[in-house]
């Protein structure tokens, strides 16, 4: 069996095997980086101790895409830039090292800063303008919604970024600070609110990120899990918004996330990689890493939050004045 799966990796084409490597790599680099903290965290700080690791990871796996499959994201870089293609490798290149900073916590305050920015700047210059036009051309929402999917993914991203470089150990202080922490926030449940949403208006799709692709039949009670990521989703972005137990809930709902990428999003990956067509590799590689992105989103948010035991309100409050 075993033989067997390393045999489809290695008849994998180029760019499906160049985003597993970047994958697994940052995954070891992160592991080595975050277990003194996971060792040191009690209760479900456990898994907010994994928040770098879920977010750099897969900033690897785009990054990864970007250099050894330009063909699948040149058409996203705007007509009027030029040098097309000189624009998808510096993003390839810029989400590659913005992965090791945030996975090796070096340098977090200005990785998480330009990530940030380049979400944002992703959400203003391609997906918000598409979905204006859609609005304006009175595309059917059952359309449209997936355009506005990904400005709230892409903003929820960058407002991550923007939490991590806040607090980071060398992270942004005073005014600065404040402004991360909140645009954050705000990106963050926002996103949440609106994905929780869909998950009840649409309770077949692959939890977390709710696009185009549907849970696979194998799964039991696929509505019942959707069901319950879209109510986790809600509350999570009410207490984000609300600043009420946002880190319980927030770790809460990242674990579920986390949950549902091994039980449910990895297996489907390993059968996207079994299938001859690269597109649908590429697809399945895609979706495990937006989801556990998102999971790394969630815990963002809760990892700006106070602990239980206050010691993060403390903290925050020094950095404040500083």
């Amino acid at each position: 069996m075993h033989l067997k799966m390393l045999a489809v990796f290695l008849q994998t084409p180029t760019t499906a095997v160049g985003m597993c490597a970047a994958g697994l790599t940052l995954l070891l680099i992160g592991i080595l980086a975050a277990k003194n903290d996971i060792a040191e965290a009690r209760g479900l700080d456990k898994i907010v101790a994994l928040v770098n690791l879920c977010y750099a990871v897969p900033l690897a796996v785009f990054g990864a895409l970007h250099l050894f499959g330009p063909a699948f994201v040149k058409d996203l870089v705007p007509r009027y830039m030029p040098g097309r293609m000189f624009w998808v490798y510096f993003v390839g290149c810029a989400l590659i090292a913005a992965s090791l900073s945030i996975a090796t916590k070096i340098g977090v305050r200005w990785s998480g800063l330009l990530v940030g920015i380049m979400m944002f700047m992703f959400v203003s210059m391609l997906y918000l303008p598409g979905g204006l036009r859609q609005i304006h051309a009175h595309i059917p929402w059952t359309r449209a919604r997936f355009t506005w999917i990904i400005v709230c993914r892409e903003s929820s991203f960058g407002g991550a970024g923007w939490l991590l470089a806040a607090m980071a150990k060398d992270g942004w202080r005073g005014p600065a600070r404040t402004t991360l922490i909140t645009v954050g926030r705000i990106a963050v449940a926002l996103a949440a609110i609106f994905f929780g949403i869909q998950h009840f208006l649409h309770p077949m799709v692959l939890p977390g990120v709710p696009l185009q692709k549907e849970m696979p039949a194998w799964v039991p009670a696929r509505a019942l899990i959707d069901y319950v990521t879209g109510a986790g989703l809600l509350v999570a972005g009410a207490s984000i918004l609300l600043n009420r137990k946002t880190r319980t809930v927030a770790a809460c709902v990242g674990g579920w996330i986390l949950l549902t990428i091994v039980v449910i999003y990895v297996p489907v990956m390993i059968t996207a990689l079994s299938s001859p067509n690269i597109e649908v590799k590429v697809e399945g590689i895609n979706y495990f890493a937006d989801t556990l992105l998102f999971a790394g989103v969630i815990l963002a948010a809760a990892s700006a939050a106070p602990r239980l035991d206050g010691r993060s309100a403390r903290e925050s409050a020094r950095a404040a004045v500083q």
